[in-house]
């Protein structure tokens, strides 16, 4: 298997996190199905373009005319992406579902508070479940769907002993979890964090 190089790392990350800015703007929403129910899948493109005009902002330290060059876009729908005011999108984002066109700035309210969701750690944990399960079907590993049901509701950076509340009983490939949850890093960032650190410390005890 090829090694990744920093770059290629970063790059990795950035379109990872990306798609799951996206993933949560999606569900705020109120999932795909909304959309089709309004006969409105432009707003897919337009979500997924201000997905990556936050994160590239955000966590690359990227300019609106880099940004605009990468996506694609005027430099003046990459500021009105990043200049959005979230709450003002909430508050009329049901008028504008309807829209066909949908505008720059409501995209970008919707993904910056995507964004902030993630990073405060409330992921999207529905996707994560419905993408693992086939996964844990075919490969027969059963334990990120058995944890990430456990920690659905769970406010992340999550300690220790929240953690220990939530996975008490459980074993992960037949170790106790109490076991595992000592050798974790705290405070855990998110979910995906979490499954992280249980793989590398099932995999560091092998």
């Amino acid at each position: 298997m090829p090694v990744l190089q920093p770059d290629e790392i970063k790059t990795y990350d950035l379109d990872t996190l990306a798609i799951r800015v996206f993933l949560k703007a999606l569900e705020i929403l109120g999932g795909p199905r909304k959309l089709i129910e309004l006969r409105n899948l432009t707003w897919i493109t337009s979500l997924m373009e201000a997905a990556y005009a936050i994160v590239l902002s955000e966590e690359a330290f990227k300019t609106e005319d880099e940004i605009a060059a990468f996506l694609g876009l005027t430099r003046q729908t990459v500021r009105n992406i990043l200049r959005a005011d979230p709450d003002l999108v909430m508050a009329k984002i049901e008028g504008e579902l309807k829209e066909k066109t949908p505008k720059a700035h409501t995209a970008g309210g919707l993904a910056k508070i995507a964004y902030k969701e993630i990073k405060e750690g409330r992921d999207n944990l529905n996707f994560f479940i419905y993408a693992l399960q086939n996964a844990s079907e075919t490969l027969g590993i059963y334990w990120p769907i058995e944890v990430l049901k456990r920690i659905k509701g769970l406010n992340f950076p999550a300690d220790k002993e929240a953690l220990k509340e939530r996975l008490s009983g459980i074993k992960i490939k037949d170790k106790p979890s109490d076991e595992i949850l000592e050798k974790l890093t705290y405070p855990v960032k998110s979910p995906s964090d979490l499954l992280h650190q249980i793989r590398k410390t099932l995999e560091g005890g092998e």
